[in-house]
């Protein structure tokens, strides 16, 4: 897919499932709980806590009870780790083309601002990225148009494009405001992955694709 780009472009692309894989994170998050709890243990520790989740267990709540510890805190650990996480192939090539054409990148993302602000910094992209929109920095979360409002302020570009994968939120304020949306169509590996109950009109991107490497910066 071409995307046409210049000065008076920003291309916005949503953080988790979009740029990463959002399950990589949970088990970056489950190898550092359970190194913590159990320094010698922590493979089999890892095991149960991926494996409860698979199974739509409450993780944090069987944790807590089998070594005597708060949730909340197990909770505090799992959103402050630093983690280990790596871009989907192509995104940085497509990043650093959309600049090479004098054009702007920006993320917008929903979730609490120190953990996405963490991976963020893990994926490298502090240093190639203009704008940064975290729900709980600006008080909404997405489908509100507040938050998209603010990157057209920031940006005063004439085009502006979304990319995300979630349909139930992504693409509603976008294409209410005309912008070009774009959905990176789920892998089988999404955290949401509830994409057939939310097929509105309202919610439907105007273009799919399978992977970041089909775009063509141009």
């Amino acid at each position: 897919m071409d995307i046409k780009v210049s000065e008076n472009t920003t291309v916005v692309f949503d953080l988790d499932d979009t740029l990463y894989n959002e399950l990589d994170f949970l088990k970056s998050a489950y190898i550092s709980i359970a190194k913590e709890l159990d320094p010698k243990g922590w493979q089999q520790l890892y095991v149960l806590m991926f494996s409860l989740y698979r199974n739509n267990k409450d993780v944090f709540e069987v944790i807590s009870t089998k070594y005597g510890l708060n949730k909340t805190l197990l909770i505090q650990m799992y959103r402050d780790h630093t983690p280990n996480i790596t871009l989907f192939k192509g995104v940085l090539d497509t990043i650093k083309a959309i600049l090479a054409k004098n054009g702007k990148v920006g993320i917008l993302t929903d979730g609490r601002s120190h953990t996405q602000r963490n991976k963020i910094k893990a994926l490298g992209l502090n240093d190639f990225v203009d704008f940064i929109v975290i729900s709980e920095e600006v008080g909404s979360e997405k489908p509100n148009p507040n938050n998209f409002k603010i990157i057209e302020a920031k940006s005063n570009s004439e085009v502006h494009y979304y990319i995300g994968d979630n349909l139930k939120k992504d693409f509603i304020a976008p294409n209410t405001l005309g912008w070009k949306t774009i959905c990176l169509i789920d892998s089988g590996l999404n955290i949401h992955n509830d994409g057939y109950r939310h097929l509105t009109k309202q919610q439907t991107p105007q273009h799919y694709i399978f992977a970041i490497e089909e775009l063509d910066i141009i």
